[in-house]
């Protein structure tokens, strides 16, 4: 698959499988993210794969936390709405959480290593996208919440910027349209 032609028709695919992902096409997504620009070679990412069984402390850690941010945790709607966030690690066989970890290079700037890691998950969405595999980047304010991010071990200055989940697809998306880029440009090409 051509470079241009994955970029056009790669979609985020909401429903996936539950088929385990092999780990050489896991590691080989990996390995894509890494290859992504960074300024000052900082490579500002960590990355936690969790499948199988290792979803499981992600969902109770997201169950203690939802249960602190829903407005009445004991009524119906309240615990429908806390299951429904504990349940997140298993919309996909295998979910890699991505997260900025600062380098310390007295030069790294901090926009630009968000960049970084944004441009290495879409590495890892584009190498799914050429190996048959569904995809989507989902992100949140629960993820950055303290006691998800102490489950990860990450300092103050790391955040977690998105979960990559990973499967076989279940749906098909049909193309998505897009703005022409001639209605988002501006060329400048003359010294007024």
């Amino acid at each position: 698959m051509e470079v241009f032609e994955a970029i056009k028709n790669r979609r985020s695919i909401p429903k996936l499988k539950d088929t385990p992902v092999e780990r050489d096409k896991i590691e080989r997504i990996l390995e894509a993210a890494t290859w992504a620009p960074n300024h000052h070679h900082t490579e500002p990412w960590k990355f936690f794969v969790l499948s199988g069984e290792g979803r499981n402390p992600l969902s109770r850690v997201l169950k203690e936390v939802a249960h602190g941010r829903v407005e009445d945790p004991e009524s119906e709607t309240g615990m429908k709405r806390i299951e429904k966030i504990s349940r997140k690690p298993f919309a996909a066989p295998t979910v890699i959480v991505v997260a900025l970890s600062p380098d310390d290079n007295p030069k790294a700037i901090y926009t630009e290593d968000v960049c970084a890691v944004a441009a290495a998950t879409q590495n890892m969405l584009l190498a799914a996208h050429e190996m048959g595999l569904g995809s989507i980047w989902r992100s949140g304010p629960i993820y950055n919440t303290p006691k998800v991010k102490a489950y990860f071990n990450l300092g103050e200055q790391e955040e977690i910027l998105g979960l990559v989940f990973l499967g076989e697809p279940d749906v098909v998306k049909d193309n998505a349209k897009r703005t022409p880029f001639q209605e988002k440009t501006t060329w400048l090409e003359a010294d007024e």
